[in-house]
């Protein structure tokens, strides 16, 4: 077993939290290019980290070869940006508040680049993938948690200040802006259902397929 990311945190989190007595190792690499063991795994497995490769085609024909024959790749990635409330909610409740920028290109690293489903397929076909299955999958999932609701709204709110569009979006905004923006999100989150957390939907691809046996 093999864990691989970019980031020293992660894999350091991951090594803090795998069992003593289980077999794996952690290294700190980008997977599109890391050294990897050829023909050495039964299944390769990512949640939510595939959609960053400057260059996807190759990075899964990189994986695939340390892909046993007729073994597997699982992974879970992000679906459109307007069928994820951590997104929608709050770059809809700034519209008004903060001019708007281009949209990103859809197929530029970042969380949605794999939104679309034909992309997807070509992608793990060009890479030499066979048997390629891509199901949506749907759920509402806790955004921001706390001791009462005024806080797991808050802690909702702080969350998207900080990573994602809305953090780039006001970078360079007053202060006043910022406070604007930061009520109309709150008040968009407050709108969702929950008690010690925000109650969101999101939507993702189930992505499954398999390197040839031959």
């Amino acid at each position: 077993m093999l864990g691989v990311d970019i980031s020293e945190a992660l894999i350091g989190k991951a090594r803090a939290l795998a069992p003593q007595d289980t077999p794996a190792l952690f290294q700190v690499a980008d997977a599109s290019s890391a050294e990897l063991p050829e023909g050495a795994f039964d299944i390769l497995f990512s949640r939510f980290g595939v959609m960053f490769f400057d260059d996807p085609t190759a990075a899964f024909a990189h994986m695939r070869r340390a892909l046993k024959p007729g073994a597997r790749v699982a992974f879970v990635c992000w679906r459109g940006m307007a069928e994820n409330d951590w997104v929608r909610l709050p770059m809809g409740a700034i519209k008004g508040i903060v001019p708007p920028t281009a949209p990103p290109d859809p197929e530029a690293p970042g969380p949605f680049s794999f939104g679309d489903r034909g992309r997807v397929a070509r992608i793990l076909t060009a890479a030499g993938f066979t048997d390629i299955a891509i199901a949506p999958f749907d759920a509402s999932v806790a955004f921001g948690e706390g001791a009462t609701r005024d806080a797991a709204i808050d802690d909702a709110v702080k969350m998207t200040f900080e990573v994602g569009p809305l953090s780039r979006a006001l970078a360079d905004q007053p202060d006043d802006i910022r406070a604007r923006a930061s009520a109309a999100v709150r008040a968009a989150f407050a709108g969702r259902p929950g008690e010690r957390s925000v109650m969101i939907d999101c939507a993702t691809w189930i992505v499954m397929a398999r390197n040839p046996a031959s």
